[in-house]
């Protein structure tokens, strides 16, 4: 029988010393292996002392690791059994731990609401930015990038890039959504730090970036029908996201 130090050293993994996150890079590693077949499905990972001892890490740098495995659907975790592989095809990273049910109805409310209004506010924007607005517009996606790159959870670069969009609609009124709204239009805005799973929050968060930048190169492109469907996309993707948590909370 493989024993857990040896079937660690045959998954090549490498010892973290990368700037950043240490967990992420952890995780990293131990994604692609299981993604790649080189953990099969129904095996058993190395304990975490085995883990800790060929990345070079701490326990609790591990666990965090673990945690997005699990987030990601990978892995199960058994009192006594110890973390085995679920499943080869990861699902989409999930930015909290769990939802109050009655926060996660707030969010999908405010989400459809949102799915009515801004593509045609991205739509409008596309057509009718001047040159303050590409400049507000470009300002505040950068903004974004950056708090998203500090492992910040960007609520309010968020709500700044949406709220450029409004403004660069040129429609009043749905500038005044996004200022009655203010930050509560972000659903990240309504979770506790508590609630939140910060690896797989940063994975979400990832995800949102490229789709924040795929908006506003539309806009940019004076391309009202990809501006309109980018946003589209955007909102839908968050919808189906949370609306998971219908279902797996009890």
């Amino acid at each position: 029988m493989v024993s857990q130090t040896s079937r660690t050293k045959a998954f090549k993994v490498n010892r973290v010393t990368q700037r950043g996150s240490l967990s992420v890079h952890v995780a990293d590693q131990l994604e692609t292996l299981i993604t790649e077949g080189k953990v099969e499905v129904g095996e058993r990972l190395p304990t975490e002392n085995s883990l800790c001892d060929s990345f070079g890490v701490s326990r609790t740098v591990i666990r965090e690791a673990i945690t997005h495995l699990k987030s990601l659907g990978l892995v199960e975790t058994r009192r006594g059994v110890g973390t085995s592989v679920l499943r080869a095809a990861k699902i989409e990273a999930l930015p909290a731990k769990q939802i109050n049910p009655t926060t996660v109805e707030d969010i999908l409310h405010l989400l459809e609401l949102r799915l009515a209004i801004e593509p045609a506010a991205a739509e409008h924007a596309a057509l009718r930015y001047d040159s303050n607005d590409q400049a507000r517009l470009e300002q505040q996606h950068h903004a974004f990038t950056s708090a998203y790159v500090a492992r910040s959870q960007a609520r309010e670069e968020d709500y700044l890039f949406h709220f450029a969009i409004a403004q660069a609609s040129k429609n009043p009124f749905f500038q005044s959504f996004y200022e009655h709204w203010s930050q509560g239009v972000i659903p990240r805005a309504k979770l506790s730090n508590s609630e939140i799973n910060p690896l797989s929050s940063q994975r979400y968060l990832e995800g949102v970036q490229g789709e924040h930048a795929r908006i506003l190169e539309a806009i940019l492109k004076r391309d009202s029908k990809a501006a309109f469907k980018s946003m589209k996309q955007h909102l839908e993707r968050a919808r189906d996201t949370y609306a998971q948590y219908v279902t797996s909370t009890p």
